[in-house]
């Protein structure tokens, strides 16, 4: 008899924890190594959410609460979907979990079967298929590539569907790409999903707030209303509002899915932290006055990257038009070899020779489903952001 159960075998580590974690030990080392491979916000948590836990700690809030979320949250919740995306939801349509990752697991263990299909767009966020393989299911990847922005067609979307499609995996604007999808784009995908009624859809809007330039936001039963009932929409509170190690996310569906996920949350976390939970109700409550500002700096910060990175020869970097990611191709790369010998093959080679050579931390593409590309996050100092590109600039000229 095996000790570990068969269904790890289904599964791998995160590639985006693995490379960050590798730069902490090489850091530790005395190396001076740039990380650009979390997806996390430099900025510290506002002042007003702060006070608002510890204003929590001292009223005693640190008891248990309901298992997936205090009342006051669920209806913050309710209140900005119908603010933000013109949503109406009530408190027992919604779900607080230990972040948006707990969310999107519970939804997929509470329904998956043997055999089900969730279908992810590629790119994709590289926890999306081994969740689905956790819960039992069979991931269905459609790429997005390059030539169309990093976003799949109707076309692509409606010859993936099977009668086994149980869920359609949909984050706009995405991770690791960045690339979102414009109310039209969304529609024509809305427009195939209304013919598969066997079909949910699962709208990872985390990063909702982060958008750049002329694009709008929207999400999937906003554009289209006859999917309310088929549609799960997950977001939170780690990306926009710099609270990414308080872990809250939130979901909104139907009330049966979401008393199935409220049971798999009682026997497996029970309720998120209580006072990260208050903080949160601040975070979606308070001003909202510090997103604008913070986006402007993440604007000068792409427009950085991606210009430093497509004067590079064999590097194409698209202009993304939300998160805090780029995902440049190395299509004109592959086949070189490094100063220090290594074989550019791959993605994967690319990024772990970056790495040693020259001490810059990224993911490599295939970690995401689609190559050869990297993804490299500019949620960090211009000036760690400049010289990144330096460097990389620096590997790129060495390669033979």
């Amino acid at each position: 008899m095996a000790f570990l159960s068969d269904t790890l075998a289904r599964v791998k580590p995160s590639p985006t924890i693995m490379m960050t974690n590798k730069t902490l030990e090489l850091k530790a080392a005395g190396r001076d190594v740039i990380g650009l491979s979390a997806g996390e916000p430099d900025f510290d948590t506002p002042d007003n959410i702060k006070e608002a836990a510890v204003a929590a700690i001292a009223a005693g809030k640190t008891k248990y609460t309901s298992v997936d979320g205090i009342p006051e949250l669920k209806r913050a919740v309710c209140a900005k979907l119908k603010r933000d995306n013109g949503l109406d939801y009530e408190p027992a349509q919604v779900s607080i979990g230990t972040g948006g990752k707990q969310v999107l697991y519970n939804a997929l263990m509470a329904t998956l079967n043997p055999g089900d299909e969730v279908i992810i767009p590629a790119p994709y966020w590289v926890s999306y298929p081994d969740m689905v393989l956790l819960a039992g299911g069979e991931p269905v990847i459609i790429e997005g590539p390059l030539e169309t922005g990093f976003k799949i067609t109707p076309e692509a979307l409606e010859e993936a569907i099977t009668p086994r499609t149980k869920w359609l995996i949909f984050n706009s604007p995405s991770n690791p790409t960045g690339a979102g999808y414009s109310w039209d784009e969304l529609k024509a995908l809305t427009e195939v999903l209304m013919r598969h009624p066997q079909v949910h859809i699962l709208s990872d809007d985390m990063y909702e707030h982060l958008v750049y330039d002329d694009f709008t936001f929207c999400t999937v039963a906003e554009v289209e209303p006859g999917l309310y009932d088929r549609t799960l929409t997950v977001n939170g509170v780690s990306k926009a509002y710099a609270m990414t190690g308080w872990r809250i996310g939130y979901a909104a569906g139907p009330v049966e899915l979401i008393g199935a996920m409220r049971k798999i949350q009682s026997q497996s976390t029970s309720n998120p932290c209580t006072i990260s939970q208050w903080a949160a109700l601040e975070a979606l409550e308070g001003t909202q006055d510090f997103i604008a500002p913070n986006n402007r700096l993440f604007k000068r910060r792409r427009d950085i990257v991606v210009e430093m990175l497509n004067a590079i020869p064999g590097i194409t970097c698209p202009k993304p038009d939300g998160a805090f990611y780029v995902y440049p191709s190395i299509a004109g790369l592959i086949g070189k070899t490094s100063k220090g010998g290594t074989l550019i093959d791959s993605d994967e080679a690319f990024a772990t020779a970056l790495l040693e050579e020259n001490d810059v931390a990224a993911v490599f593409g295939a970690a995401f489903g689609l190559s050869p590309n990297f993804r490299i996050s500019y949620a960090t100092s211009e000036e760690n952001l400049i010289e990144a590109c330096t460097r990389i600039q620096a590997f790129c000229d060495g390669l033979t």
